[in-house]
């Protein structure tokens, strides 16, 4: 077995270019390291977690878990990979603590302890059972981290994706560390992964279809309802969290609905879908400040796209929205889980069975870490009153940062309804009227007029310079302006 450095290809379809504008580039920052898999493992990784002493725990969607030591390094001798567990059913989520390793299956969370100290489990104790589950294909429980308070968080796919057959489909639970199932929050319809922010808040990622017109990643507070209502009926089954909310409207918008029904919770970002995520994934929250600039933003796994995302939020009159960037592409397999180790490596596995992926290979698992040499990027966008605030990873030339002509705008939305995705709607221009560069250099006041509550705003940068001379590394932000700030 050979580790490899993975190279760019030169020759670029269109489609991959909107994605990333210097794929080539992106290495240079960024490079990926490929952790070579032996030969009798079909591995289709569905969790990742980081052990003690330099090693990680990586499951199968087949039912297996590994313990893999090496893999923060580019020797391929010191590579080992223990079997953990066998036999398990479509393991998409792992936890360590306090000496076990627990893991969301698609029935039950489980956790398992080794005693003898070779690395494979000795004890398995069910956590919790309480949700339904049927043979249904599409039945899939991706499960979090723990929690501060030690819960771990499952959302739960509908069944076949669209019908709610066993009980809590299209719910998000929290498992306490006694056991205890608590229905926490509605309206989910096909979720790719979960995670949480720096201060503890938890996000999933749902894909297009009914009752989302194109990906994104959503906050899950407790009692919220964040869209699809076919799980809805479930909420008879508990009195945990308040009554049922109205149902949506279907045709409307997400930023009209919100009017009516209080508990409707939007997305945080949504990813425009062909041009930036058709199928998003596990969730990461660099909290190591070891990854480059963007300590405590989440990246996102892009499973059809083969690539990762970066997601910047901010919270405003209460609610989370934000930008979402490209960020690293040219991944191996279709991305499904996405862990930071404590020294910044970033382990990225998946798979392309059932879902198909650009990456080429049927699974593979990555190390993505960075080399110190920062990328000229767009750190974050602020929102204004009267426009934005775009923040830079490194000063940028004031002339390139003041004229407008280095700035364009698109604004659009989807359709909120039952049926299947959307195509993009309400199309408008905003005007930019001014860029006034900070005094130093690492931001700009973009004055803008036309903004639209609801929608995306797309802010493409091509004139934008470093005082270096530099091109933006990725030249598109994508903000979905859920509030427009009072002041």
């Amino acid at each position: 077995m050979k580790k490899i450095i993975c190279s760019l290809l030169i020759s670029l379809s269109l489609s991959s270019l909107s994605l990333s504008q210097n794929p080539k580039e992106e290495a240079d920052h960024y490079p990926i390291v490929e952790i070579p898999i032996p030969d009798n493992i079909v591995l289709e990784v569905g969790g990742i977690e980081v052990l003690p002493g330099k090693r990680i725990a990586v499951s199968s969607r087949r039912g297996d878990i590994y313990v893999v030591e090496g893999a923060y390094t580019d020797d391929p001798g010191d590579d080992k990979w223990i079997p953990w567990a066998t036999g398990l059913h479509e393991v998409l989520g792992l936890a360590w603590k306090d000496g076990w390793l627990y893991a969301t299956q698609r029935p039950e969370v489980t956790r398992m302890k080794d005693e003898d100290g070779d690395f494979r489990a000795d004890i398995f104790e069910s956590v919790s059972s309480a949700w339904g589950v049927n043979g249904d294909y599409h039945e899939y429980a991706f499960g979090s981290r723990h929690d501060p308070d030690g819960n771990i968080w499952v959302v739960l796919c509908l069944t076949g994706s669209g019908g709610a057959s066993s009980d809590f489909r299209g719910w998000c639970v929290r498992v306490t560390p006694d056991g205890k199932m608590l229905p926490t929050t509605s309206g989910i319809r096909s979720p790719g992964g979960i995670g949480q922010n720096h201060i503890g808040d938890m996000f999933y990622c749902d894909n297009q279809g009914l009752w989302n017109g194109t990906s994104s990643i959503k906050p899950l507070p407790v009692g919220g309802f964040v869209g699809n209502p076919t799980g809805n009926k479930y909420y008879e089954l508990t009195d945990a969290i308040g009554k049922r909310p109205q149902d949506p409207k279907s045709g409307s918008r997400i930023s009209t609905e919100r009017d009516k029904i209080p508990e409707l919770v939007p997305p945080a970002a949504m990813f425009p879908h062909g041009k930036l995520s058709n199928s998003p994934t596990g969730i990461a929250c660099d909290t190591t400040g070891k990854f480059g600039p963007f300590t405590n933003q989440l990246f996102v796994g892009e499973q059809t796209m083969s690539t990762v995302l970066r997601v910047a939020l901010e919270k405003v009159n209460g609610v989370y929205q934000g930008a979402a960037f490209p960020f690293r592409g040219r991944f191996k397999s279709g991305n499904v889980a996405v862990r930071l180790g404590p020294d910044g490596s970033m382990f990225v596995g998946g798979t392309d069975r059932g879902w198909g992926a650009r990456g080429g290979k049927r699974f593979a698992l990555e190390r993505c870490y960075f080399n110190d040499n920062e990328p000229f990027e767009v750190l974050q966008m602020k929102a204004k009153p009267d426009g934005f605030e775009v923040i830079f990873t490194e000063p940028i030339e004031e002339k390139s940062g003041a004229d407008i002509a280095s700035y364009k705008m698109d604004s659009y939305n989807y359709i909120f309804q039952s049926g299947y995705g959307s195509p993009v709607v309400d199309k408008s221009n905003p005007t930019i009227k001014s860029a006034s560069v900070s005094q130093d250099k690492k931001s700009v006041y973009l004055k803008i007029e036309g903004l639209v509550k609801g929608n995306v705003h797309e802010l493409n940068l091509p004139g934008v310079k470093s005082i270096e001379g530099k091109a933006l590394l990725h030249q598109v932000g994508y903000y979905t302006l859920n509030e427009i700030p009072k002041n």
